[in-house]
Protein backbone atom coordinates (compact mmCIF):
# COMPACT_ATOMS: atom_id res chain seq x y z
CA UNK A 1 0.00 0.00 0.00
CA UNK A 2 1.29 3.43 -0.91
CA UNK A 3 -0.40 6.20 1.05
CA UNK A 4 2.13 8.84 -0.04
CA UNK A 5 0.23 10.12 -3.08
CA UNK A 6 2.92 12.77 -3.33
CA UNK A 7 1.40 14.53 -6.32
CA UNK A 8 -1.67 15.37 -4.20
CA UNK A 9 0.29 16.79 -1.25
CA UNK A 10 1.38 20.39 -0.83
CA UNK A 11 2.65 20.26 2.79
CA UNK A 12 5.28 17.74 3.98
CA UNK A 13 6.10 17.55 7.70
CA UNK A 14 9.31 15.85 8.86
CA UNK A 15 10.47 14.69 12.27
CA UNK A 16 14.18 15.39 12.83
CA UNK A 17 15.98 12.85 15.06
CA UNK A 18 15.77 9.34 13.62
CA UNK A 19 13.93 10.50 10.49
CA UNK A 20 16.00 13.20 8.77
CA UNK A 21 19.25 12.82 10.72
CA UNK A 22 21.08 10.29 12.87
CA UNK A 23 21.84 12.44 15.92
CA UNK A 24 22.10 9.74 18.57
CA UNK A 25 25.89 9.77 18.90
CA UNK A 26 25.99 13.52 19.57
CA UNK A 27 23.25 13.17 22.19
CA UNK A 28 25.19 10.28 23.74
CA UNK A 29 28.42 12.29 23.70
CA UNK A 30 26.83 15.38 25.26
CA UNK A 31 24.99 13.37 27.91
CA UNK A 32 28.15 11.59 29.04
CA UNK A 33 30.04 14.89 29.22
CA UNK A 34 27.16 16.19 31.34
CA UNK A 35 27.19 13.14 33.61
CA UNK A 36 30.94 13.56 34.04
CA UNK A 37 30.48 17.20 35.08
CA UNK A 38 27.87 16.12 37.65
CA UNK A 39 29.96 13.16 38.85
CA UNK A 40 27.33 10.63 37.77
CA UNK A 41 27.90 7.25 36.03
CA UNK A 42 28.06 7.14 32.24
CA UNK A 43 25.41 5.61 29.98
CA UNK A 44 25.79 3.64 26.73
CA UNK A 45 25.02 4.76 23.20
CA UNK A 46 22.35 2.05 22.83
CA UNK A 47 20.60 3.26 25.98
CA UNK A 48 20.58 6.79 24.60
CA UNK A 49 19.13 5.57 21.29
CA UNK A 50 16.28 3.96 23.25
CA UNK A 51 15.60 7.04 25.39
CA UNK A 52 15.57 9.87 22.85
CA UNK A 53 12.67 11.18 20.80
CA UNK A 54 10.23 12.31 23.46
CA UNK A 55 11.87 15.63 24.25
CA UNK A 56 14.89 16.62 26.32
CA UNK A 57 13.12 16.65 29.67
CA UNK A 58 11.92 13.05 29.29
CA UNK A 59 15.37 12.04 27.99
CA UNK A 60 16.90 13.36 31.23
CA UNK A 61 14.19 11.60 33.24
CA UNK A 62 15.09 8.28 31.59
CA UNK A 63 18.77 8.81 32.39
CA UNK A 64 18.06 9.55 36.06
CA UNK A 65 15.66 6.60 36.42
CA UNK A 66 18.40 4.34 35.10
CA UNK A 67 21.17 5.79 37.28
CA UNK A 68 19.31 6.64 40.48
CA UNK A 69 16.22 4.46 40.28
CA UNK A 70 14.00 7.53 40.54
CA UNK A 71 13.73 11.23 39.83
CA UNK A 72 14.43 14.02 42.31
CA UNK A 73 13.12 17.33 40.84
CA UNK A 74 16.15 19.47 41.72
CA UNK A 75 18.56 16.88 40.29
CA UNK A 76 16.44 16.56 37.16
CA UNK A 77 16.51 20.33 36.64
CA UNK A 78 20.28 20.40 37.14
CA UNK A 79 20.83 17.55 34.67
CA UNK A 80 18.48 19.14 32.14
CA UNK A 81 20.03 22.62 32.29
CA UNK A 82 23.61 21.31 32.26
CA UNK A 83 22.88 18.98 29.35
CA UNK A 84 21.21 21.71 27.30
CA UNK A 85 24.16 24.06 27.84
CA UNK A 86 26.61 21.39 26.66
CA UNK A 87 24.52 19.98 23.80
CA UNK A 88 23.29 23.32 22.45
CA UNK A 89 26.86 24.61 22.23
CA UNK A 90 27.78 21.90 19.70
CA UNK A 91 24.86 19.67 18.63
CA UNK A 92 26.26 18.63 15.25
CA UNK A 93 29.67 16.95 15.48
CA UNK A 94 28.82 13.47 14.20
CA UNK A 95 25.16 14.01 13.22
CA UNK A 96 24.49 13.14 9.57
CA UNK A 97 21.43 12.94 7.30
CA UNK A 98 20.19 9.42 6.63
CA UNK A 99 20.59 7.88 3.18
CA UNK A 100 18.14 9.23 0.63
CA UNK A 101 17.00 12.22 2.69
CA UNK A 102 18.81 14.94 0.75
CA UNK A 103 17.67 13.53 -2.57
CA UNK A 104 14.07 13.45 -1.35
CA UNK A 105 14.25 17.02 -0.05
CA UNK A 106 15.68 18.15 -3.38
CA UNK A 107 12.70 16.50 -5.05
CA UNK A 108 10.41 18.39 -2.68
CA UNK A 109 11.96 21.73 -3.61
CA UNK A 110 11.85 20.94 -7.32
CA UNK A 111 8.17 20.03 -7.02
CA UNK A 112 7.31 23.14 -5.01
CA UNK A 113 6.31 21.31 -1.83
CA UNK A 114 6.12 23.30 1.41
CA UNK A 115 8.32 21.44 3.91
CA UNK A 116 8.45 21.92 7.69
CA UNK A 117 10.60 20.20 10.31
CA UNK A 118 8.43 19.33 13.33
CA UNK A 119 10.53 17.97 16.20
CA UNK A 120 10.34 17.43 19.95
CA UNK A 121 13.93 18.68 20.17
CA UNK A 122 14.21 22.30 21.38
CA UNK A 123 14.20 24.73 18.48
CA UNK A 124 17.70 26.16 18.99
CA UNK A 125 19.70 22.91 18.53
CA UNK A 126 17.27 21.69 15.85
CA UNK A 127 17.87 24.79 13.75
CA UNK A 128 21.62 24.65 14.41
CA UNK A 129 21.84 21.04 13.19
CA UNK A 130 20.00 21.86 9.97
CA UNK A 131 22.21 24.91 9.41
CA UNK A 132 25.48 23.02 10.00
CA UNK A 133 24.37 20.25 7.62
CA UNK A 134 23.25 22.87 5.05
CA UNK A 135 19.70 21.49 5.20
CA UNK A 136 17.96 24.56 6.63
CA UNK A 137 17.09 26.01 3.22
CA UNK A 138 14.74 23.11 2.50
CA UNK A 139 12.35 24.08 5.29
CA UNK A 140 10.05 27.08 5.60
CA UNK A 141 9.96 26.60 9.39
CA UNK A 142 11.37 24.48 12.20
CA UNK A 143 8.77 23.83 14.91
CA UNK A 144 10.66 22.72 18.03
CA UNK A 145 9.40 20.96 21.12
CA UNK A 146 9.52 24.23 23.03
CA UNK A 147 7.37 26.22 20.54
CA UNK A 148 4.10 25.26 22.28
CA UNK A 149 3.11 24.06 25.73
CA UNK A 150 2.64 20.57 24.27
CA UNK A 151 4.67 18.43 21.87
CA UNK A 152 4.15 15.26 19.85
CA UNK A 153 2.21 12.97 20.33
CA UNK A 154 -0.10 15.94 20.86
CA UNK A 155 -1.37 16.93 17.38
CA UNK A 156 -1.06 20.69 18.00
CA UNK A 157 2.35 21.22 16.28
CA UNK A 158 1.08 19.40 13.17
CA UNK A 159 -2.24 21.22 13.07
CA UNK A 160 -0.41 24.53 13.54
CA UNK A 161 1.57 23.83 10.35
CA UNK A 162 -1.56 22.96 8.37
CA UNK A 163 -3.15 26.24 9.40
CA UNK A 164 -0.03 28.42 9.17
CA UNK A 165 0.80 27.27 5.64
CA UNK A 166 -2.80 27.29 4.39
CA UNK A 167 -2.96 23.59 3.62
CA UNK A 168 -5.55 20.94 4.50
CA UNK A 169 -5.38 17.59 6.28
CA UNK A 170 -5.70 15.58 3.08
CA UNK A 171 -2.96 17.56 1.35
CA UNK A 172 -0.52 17.11 4.27
CA UNK A 173 1.84 14.16 4.82
CA UNK A 174 3.92 13.43 7.94
CA UNK A 175 7.25 11.59 7.95
CA UNK A 176 8.48 10.14 11.24
CA UNK A 177 10.21 7.25 12.94
CA UNK A 178 8.39 6.74 16.23
CA UNK A 179 5.08 6.08 17.95
CA UNK A 180 5.03 9.78 18.87
CA UNK A 181 4.89 10.70 15.18
CA UNK A 182 2.30 8.04 14.37
CA UNK A 183 0.04 9.05 17.26
CA UNK A 184 0.37 12.79 16.58
CA UNK A 185 -0.53 12.28 12.93
CA UNK A 186 -3.39 9.93 13.79
CA UNK A 187 -4.86 12.40 16.28
CA UNK A 188 -4.47 15.23 13.75
CA UNK A 189 -6.10 13.25 10.94
CA UNK A 190 -2.95 13.40 8.81
CA UNK A 191 -1.45 10.50 6.85
CA UNK A 192 1.93 9.35 8.21
CA UNK A 193 4.80 7.37 6.71
CA UNK A 194 7.47 6.02 9.05
CA UNK A 195 11.04 5.05 8.29
CA UNK A 196 12.29 1.67 9.45
CA UNK A 197 15.75 2.89 10.50
CA UNK A 198 14.67 5.31 13.26
CA UNK A 199 14.87 5.13 17.04
CA UNK A 200 11.27 4.66 18.31
CA UNK A 201 12.39 4.43 21.92
CA UNK A 202 13.86 0.95 21.37
CA UNK A 203 10.51 -0.56 20.38
CA UNK A 204 9.40 -2.27 17.16
CA UNK A 205 7.72 0.43 15.07
CA UNK A 206 5.23 -2.21 13.79
CA UNK A 207 3.62 -2.30 17.24
CA UNK A 208 1.99 1.12 16.77
CA UNK A 209 0.45 -0.04 13.46
CA UNK A 210 1.71 2.75 11.17
CA UNK A 211 0.01 3.27 7.83
CA UNK A 212 3.18 2.63 5.84
CA UNK A 213 6.85 1.84 6.58
CA UNK A 214 9.72 2.52 4.18
CA UNK A 215 13.40 1.62 4.42
CA UNK A 216 14.39 4.64 2.33
CA UNK A 217 12.18 7.64 1.45
CA UNK A 218 13.44 7.47 -2.14
CA UNK A 219 11.20 4.41 -2.55
CA UNK A 220 8.25 6.82 -2.62
CA UNK A 221 9.60 8.69 -5.63
CA UNK A 222 9.35 5.61 -7.86
CA UNK A 223 5.84 4.52 -6.87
Amino acid sequence: MNIARLAERDLLLFDLDGTLVDSAFDLYRAMNITLGVLALPRVTEQQVRNWIGKGTSLFCESVLKHIEGGIEPAQHQLLLSTFLDIYNADPCVDTKPFAGILEFLEWGVANKKTMVCVTNKPELPARKILEVLNMDHYFVDVVGGDRFEVRKPDPKPLLHCVEAFHSSLDKTLMFGDSSNDVEAARRAGIDCIVVSYGYNHGEDIQLCQPQQIVDDVRELLTE
